[in-house]
């Protein structure tokens, strides 16, 4: 812990001027003209910096907007909830930019990035809780944000901190484009091998290679019952909070082991499919998780990545009858009578084999940038309040 003293703080109202926006819609927009931020962009397109708008106003409608300069801050001052509300962006494109009335403009003398990251920091974050209004929509005014106060350290060290953080978030963003890269080479791969699988593979019924497993379990009014649910799109099972059995009542709940192939019956036609990892034991799952084996002692992790598939999905969801997403109950009977192209089982153990490396690498990489996320977190809290000295901190960027 370093025995500086902490930079000193001033209230954003002392160190410079918010200036709201102006109203515009989606339907202002053009194709061309003057740049525009709206505050939806600032929580989903933008990071701490950016350049270039997405979208544009027509030009003969800059004199009515209120525009963010370059160098000036663009907060997003509304959110579905209060980690985000206070998300900013500093601007550093050639032109002004028309900015949204539901986000305030910075105008000040710091460092733009530098700015922009305090807004980022848990310093920001511990002080903008104490000024969100929450209702449906959170909010946080101007004159709350005008109160809360930034480390004011010299120019150069706005400088240095800038160097740092911004060298991990290139680690971040290189990180991210790979498993981006990844995830699209992955996907493609599979496209591209089960099309093939179904133009020159044995044709099976799924049926004949599946079979459903049933563990029922009789239910101990005293005992804990610990559940499973599982995410849509093929990602992955979760744990629920241990219930009794009493709380259960009569719902039928059945065992899940390691290895089993399993379906969220209502949701199967958004690829809620999944496989039970070695790690999830002891855990159950109502009469809506059907749970699978191989019946030709082969791998179940080729079922997996099938349904995985656009193909796969869009099977699930002929087999999936019905309009409303809660009404869409896979017909498993139907699913058993499905067709599908079987290779041999060494090319099967091939495709396994391809898809999981690369699969392992995404998480590989997508847990490296998390980690990396983490370490910006404290290096930028560090640096803001002194409690890691910049040296330190450019070592560890």
């Amino acid at each position: 812990m370093s025995e500086q003293s902490e930079w000193p703080r001033k209230a954003l109202s002392e160190v410079g001027e918010l200036i709201r926006g102006r109203r515009f819609t989606k339907n202002d927009y053009v194709q061309s003209g003057l740049g525009c931020i709206h505050y939806a962009q600032v929580h989903t397109h933008f990071g701490a910096i950016a350049r270039d708008a997405l979208t544009f106003l027509a030009e003969d409608s800059r004199a009515r907007m209120r525009l963010a300069h370059p160098g000036d801050l663009v907060i997003a001052a509304t959110s579905e909830n209060v980690d985000d509300v206070g998300k900013a962006v500093a601007w550093l494109g050639n032109d002004d930019v028309a900015v949204h009335d539901d986000c305030y403009i910075f105008r000040h003398g710091f460092d733009p990035a530098y700015v922009s990251y305090f807004f980022s920091s848990s310093l920001f974050h511990a002080q903008k809780i104490k000024y969100v209004s929450e209702t449906k929509i959170v909010r946080i005014s101007g004159a709350n944000l005008g109160r809360i106060e930034i480390p004011v350290p010299p120019q150069p060290v706005q400088e240095r901190i800038v160097e740092v953080i911004g060298a991990v978030d290139d680690q971040i963003s290189a990180l991210d484009a790979e498993a981006d890269a990844l995830e699209a080479l992955l996907r493609g791969r599979k496209e591209q091998l089960f099309a093939h699988y179904a133009a020159t593979a044995t044709t099976q019924l799924i049926g004949e290679v599946l079979e459903e497993i049933k563990r029922p379990i009789n239910v101990d009014a005293e005992a804990e019952y610990r559940q499973i649910g599982i995410r849509s799109h093929g990602r992955g099972l979760f744990t629920k909070e241990a219930v009794t059995g009493e709380s259960l009542g009569s719902k039928k709940v059945f065992w899940v082991e390691p290895g089993d192939l399993v379906i969220n019956i209502v949701f199967a036609w958004e690829g809620a499919v999944a496989i039970v990892p070695p790690e999830i034991k002891g855990h159950c799952g109502s009469h809506r998780f059907p749970t699978y084996r191989r019946i030709d002692g082969g791998d179940v992790e080729f079922f997996r990545l099938f349904f995985s598939t656009k193909t796969g999905t869009q099977l699930l969801a002929n087999c999936s009858p019905g309009g409303a997403g809660r009404n869409r109950t896979l017909n498993r009977k139907r699913l058993m009578q499905s067709p599908i192209g079987m290779p041999s089982a060494h090319e099967q153990d091939r495709a396994i084999s391809e898809f999981q490396a690369l699969e392992a690498t995404i998480v590989a990489a997508r847990a490296e940038a998390d980690r990396l996320r983490a370490v910006r977190a404290a290096l930028l809290s560090g640096s803001l309040d002194r409690s890691i000295e910049l040296a330190n901190a450019e070592r560890e960027a």
